[in-house]
């Protein structure tokens, strides 16, 4: 199976913002966590159409910097 990681970029309270680490999708936006897999999941299936099936969604959150 193929893995698709979409990065998260912006979180606050209400809207999450993520892009994928394939160029060819588009950035993504959802008020939730969970609505945020949602959309991952039907970026790939506008990008990828029928054989979306075969990739998993990976968000990754990156470390928040300290001071």
């Amino acid at each position: 199976m193929r893995e698709v990681r979409f990065r998260v970029l912006s979180e606050r309270p209400g809207h999450l913002e993520a892009e994928a680490d394939v160029p060819e999708i588009r950035r993504i936006t959802a008020p939730t966590l969970e609505e945020l897999q949602h959309e991952a999941r039907e970026a790939l299936i506008d990008h990828y159409g029928a054989a979306h099936g075969v990739y998993r969604v990976r968000l990754r959150r990156e470390p928040a910097l300290c001071c």
